[in-house]
């Protein structure tokens, strides 16, 4: 029995090993592949490093890029929060010189860098005007004295030529008048056409920025043409024409920059004005017997003194200005003889002006303005032996308009026309403007 079990013992060894032998003997080759997926898995692992490798480098590139812009980006920051705070302060923003670069480079315009580039080291494109060149080009054409102020330190001259053209027509009737349209007495009619040139030279000066002063220097030439028409018996005609040519009234006046003129506020400037009577005055030129004047006054013979306000505020594209005055003439004792009639005291009859409008810069060159001024003088008082007469009030009524074009960084050339709305208005006037900055 024992010999059988063994027996059986062996053949199941024996079958055991035959099923096990293919096993055995595919294990080599099984492990040969095994390998070389494992060296394939090993590569993919390695290429995917070096990708993550390179994105790592290539985000790391991008942060730097982002933290030298975010740099940039504060210190442009920082240059425009000290601009505004020299503009709210009053300040302003010099001009630059000609030919030469802006005080503050700003970047107007910044491409953006290319992929894997740094950032320029320096400004690129050009500089914004600064606020105070902006509003001085919307005002330049706008009538004077109403300006933004000469900044601190500048010297400007300014040669000036003015043409008025003014004509008067009025109809005398003394006599009486029976019924509408037959009248007995005397019909006078007199046509006056007067012209003046005046060439005026004007210097101002900044005394800061909110501060300036100004002198002028006018030279008067005059020219009157007077036609009169006696009817009597006979009709007659006189013409009389007259010249005159000297030296007109100076004038001396300051303006001073009330507030700063911070974003979205008006700009206040008080105008103060002397006017000596430097003039040859209209009762020193030569009378006739009958107390006519054979002569003509280039001044007013009276000294005279302006204050006023003026308003500007910018609305882009616009500059609305307007302002207020008050003319006082000094009265004087004239104490003279004219016509067989002692010329007592006389007492010119104040004024008060006011005007309004608006400036408009087309381009950095060229600029208009269109506004409107009024005047109501108030009557003159006059002794004439023992009696005061007391003139009429007058109403001077312009429609103005302004053209200002800049020739270069330091000459504009500046037109103006005014013309007249009301009677006792000149009928035109003409302004030629020539600023100079030093």
């Amino acid at each position: 029995m024992s010999i059988a079990l063994s027996r059986k013992y062996r053949a199941g060894l024996l079958a055991g090993g035959l099923l096990a032998a293919p096993f055995v003997l595919a294990s080599p080759a099984q492990a040969s592949e095994a390998e070389e997926q494992l060296a394939k898995i090993e590569a993919q692992l390695n290429a995917q490093g070096l990708r993550i490798s390179e994105q790592e480098r290539k985000l790391l590139e991008q942060r730097a890029l982002i933290e030298s812009q975010g740099l940039e980006i504060r210190a442009l920051r920082e240059q425009r929060e000290q601009i505004l705070s020299d503009i709210r302060a009053g300040h302003g923003v010099a001009a630059p010189e000609p030919g030469g670069s802006a005080p503050v480079q700003l970047a107007a315009r910044q491409a953006p860098p290319a992929a894997g580039g740094a950032l320029p080291t320096g400004p690129v494109g050009e500089a914004p005007p600064s606020p105070a060149r902006r509003l001085e080009e919307d005002v330049a054409a706008i009538p004077p004295g109403m300006g933004v102020l000469t900044p601190g330190g500048t010297l400007i001259v300014e040669p000036t030529l003015e043409y008025t053209r003014s004509s008067a027509n009025r109809l005398v009737f003394r006599g009486v008048e029976i019924v509408p349209g037959v009248q007995l007495g005397v019909i006078d009619a007199n046509d006056a056409d007067r012209d003046s040139i005046v060439g005026t030279l004007t210097a101002r000066y900044g005394l800061g920025d909110r501060f300036e002063i100004e002198g002028r220097i006018p030279y008067v030439y005059r020219h009157d043409r007077v036609t009169t028409l006696a009817q009597r018996d006979e009709s007659i005609t006189r013409t009389t024409k007259l010249e005159a040519n000297d030296i007109g009234d100076i004038e001396v006046s300051a303006r001073y920059q009330l507030t700063r003129g911070l974003p979205g506020d008006p700009i206040f400037v008080a105008n103060a004005r002397v006017k000596p009577p430097t003039g040859k005055s209209p009762y020193d030129v030569e009378y006739d017997e009958f107390g006519v004047a054979t002569s003509l006054a280039t001044g007013s013979g009276f000294w005279a003194a302006e204050v006023g306000v003026t308003m500007l505020y910018p609305t882009d594209p616009a500059v609305i200005f307007g302002g207020i005055s008050y003319l006082y003439h000094i009265p004087r004792d004239i104490n003279k003889v004219i016509g067989e009639v002692m010329v007592g005291r006389v007492d010119p009859g104040d004024s008060i002006g006011a005007n309004i409008g608006f400036g408009l810069a087309l381009n950095p060159r060229f600029s208009v303005s269109f506004g409107y001024s009024h005047n109501f003088i108030f009557a003159t008082e006059s002794e004439y032996g023992e009696t005061t007469q007391r003139s009429n009030t007058l109403q001077v009524g312009a429609l103005q308009m302004g053209l200002s074009y800049r020739l270069t960084e330091r000459l504009t050339l500046t037109n103006s026309f005014e013309f007249g709305v009301t009677s006792d208005a000149p009928d035109m006037r003409v302004v030629f403007r020539l600023p100079y900055r030093f």
